[in-house]
C-alpha cells in the first residue's frame, strides 16, 4: 500500500486525465488486500493474529488458490506504482524535504501499528479468542513483541527502497536519462521467466514463509518487489505506462487465464506423487522451479493487463472513487484491526467458516473502508495518510 502522495497521479509524471485510472487500480487493490488475509484467517491454523480455519476441503482449494493468485501480483504491483510516482515527488521536493516528508509518512504509520494497533489485537484474541480473561494492564506487562511490523512490513521495506534511490541519486548521481523503449509482449514474459529463476534460486535459501524478523520480510518474495519498484522507475522516466498497447493487455490477459487454469496440477503432483507442499514453497526442489516460474508468470502478466486495462475502462473518475482512493492508506492500516473485531464477534456462531466468510467479507470490507474515510477526515491526518 502507498500514501495519498506516492500514488496520486502527478503534473511529471503525465496528465492528470491519463492517470486517473491508477487510483482506482489502488482501491481494487486495497480491497485485495483486505479479502487476502480475511481468507487467510479462515482458510489457515496460522498466518493470522487470529484463525478459524474451514473444515471444508474444497472451500480451503478454493481460498488457497484465491491467496496464491494474489499473492503473485499484489503487493509487487503496489511497489511498482509506489515508485511510478517517486522519481517526480523527488524532483519536485528535493533530497532533504523528500527525504523527512517519507520519514513521516511512512516512519509514523510503522511506528503506531507495532506499539499501539498490534498490542490491543493480540490483546483482544487472547482474552476474546483464547478465553483469558485478565486485564489489558496485566496483559501488557507480559507482552514482549514490541517491535513487529505486521502488514507495515511492506511500509518499512517501501521506506528502505525509496531511501537506497534518493542516496543513489544524491551521492553517486544516478540517473535513468538513456531511453529504453516499453517493452512488447516477448520482452515481458522473458522478464517474467527471468524473474521467475532468480526467485526460485533466492528460495533455495529463503523459502516461502521464511520471515526476517523484527521487521517480517519474506525474502522469498523480494526478487519481485525489487524487480518492480526497478521498473517502475524506468517506467516513469520512459512513460511506459501511456505507451503500452492494448493488443499486448489482450495477450497477456489470455497469459493469466492460462497460469490460472493450471493451478491444479500442483495440486495433482502434491497428490500423486505425495509430494510435501513446502517442497513447492523453496529449497532446491523441481517442485519449487515451476511454482516460482509460474508464480512470477501469471503474476506480471495479471500487473501488466490490469494496468493496460485500466488504461482504457477505468480511467473515469468520481466523487465517491476519489474519496475511497483517498482513505486506502488509512484502510490498509487499520484493517487488520477490522479482521480481528469481525471474526470475534462471529466466534460463537456454530457454522463453518466456509458459510461464516461469506457474510463476514462484506463486512469487513465496508466497515474497512468507512474507518478509513473517518480517520482521513481528522485534523493533522493529511500529513501522515
Amino acid at each position: 500500500m502507498m500514501t495519498n502522495s506516492m500514488v496520486t497521479p502527478d503534473k511529471n509524471s503525465g496528465t492528470l486525465n491519463q492517470l486517473i485510472y491508477i487510483d482506482t487500480i489502488k482501491v481494487l487493490l486495497t480491497i485485495l488486500v483486505v479479502l487476502h488475509h480475511t481468507f487467510i484467517a479462515y482458510s489457515s491454523s496460522d498466518g493470522w493474529y487470529y484463525n478459524e480455519p474451514t473444515s471444508v476441503k474444497g472451500a480451503k482449494m478454493v481460498m488457497t488458490m484465491f491467496v496464491s493468485v494474489n499473492q503473485s501480483f499484489f503487493m509487487g504491483f503496489f511497489f511498482l506504482l509506489a515508485a511510478y510516482f517517486t522519481g517526480s515527488s523527488y524532483a519536485k521536493k528535493g533530497f532533504a524535504k523528500f527525504v523527512k516528508d517519507r520519514l513521516v509518512r511512512l516512519g509514523i504509520p510503522i511506528l503506531f501499528y507495532s506499539f499501539i494497533l498490534t498490542p490491543f489485537m493480540c490483546y483482544l484474541v487472547y482474552y476474546f479468542g483464547k478465553g483469558n480473561h485478565i486485564g489489558i494492564r496485566e496483559y501488557l506487562s507480559g507482552y514482549n513483541s514490541w517491535v513487529d511490523l505486521g502488514v507495515t512490513w511492506f511500509i518499512a521495506a517501501l521506506l528502505v527502497f525509496t531511501l537506497i534511490y534518493v542516496i543513489l541519486k544524491r551521492f553517486f548521481k544516478i540517473a535513468f536519462n538513456k531511453p529504453v523503449m516499453v517493452p512488447g509482449m516477448s520482452a515481458i514474459l522473458w522478464f517474467s521467466v527471468g524473474l521467475g529463476i532468480i526467485t526460485f534460486l533466492v528460495r533455495i535459501i529463503f523459502p516461502v514463509g521464511w520471515v526476517l524478523k523484527p521487521v517480517g520480510f519474506q525474502l522469498g518474495h523480494f526478487p519481485q518487489y525489487i524487480a518492480l519498484f526497478v521498473v517502475g522507475l524506468l517506467a516513469a522516466k520512459n512513460n511506459w505506462f501511456d505507451q503500452l498497447s492494448y493488443k499486448v493487455g489482450r495477450q497477456l490477459k489470455r497469459s493469466a487465464v492460462i497460469c490460472l487454469l493450471f493451478f491444479p496440477v500442483f495440486l495433482v503432483i502434491a497428490i500423486k506423487l505425495n509430494t510435501p507442499i513446502s517442497y513447492f514453497s523453496g529449497g532446491f526442489h523441481w517442485q519449487a522451479l515451476i511454482y516460482a516460474l509460474w508464480e512470477q508468470w501469471i503474476g506480471i502478466s495479471i500487473i501488466t493487463a490490469l494496468l493496460i486495462k485500466g488504461k482504457k475502462s477505468l480511467n473515469k473518475s468520481s466523487r465517491l472513487s476519489r474519496r475511497l482512493s483517498r482513505s486506502s492508506f488509512a484502510v490498509y492500516i487499520f484493517h487488520p484491526l477490522v479482521i480481528v473485531l469481525i471474526t470475534l464477534s462471529l466466534k460463537n456462531w456454530q457454522i463453518d467458516s466456509a458459510i461464516k466468510i461469506l457474510f463476514a467479507v462484506p463486512i469487513i470490507v465496508m466497515f474497512s473502508f468507512l474507518i478509513g474515510l473517518l480517520l482521513v477526515l481528522i485534523p493533522g491526518t493529511k500529513k501522515i495518510i
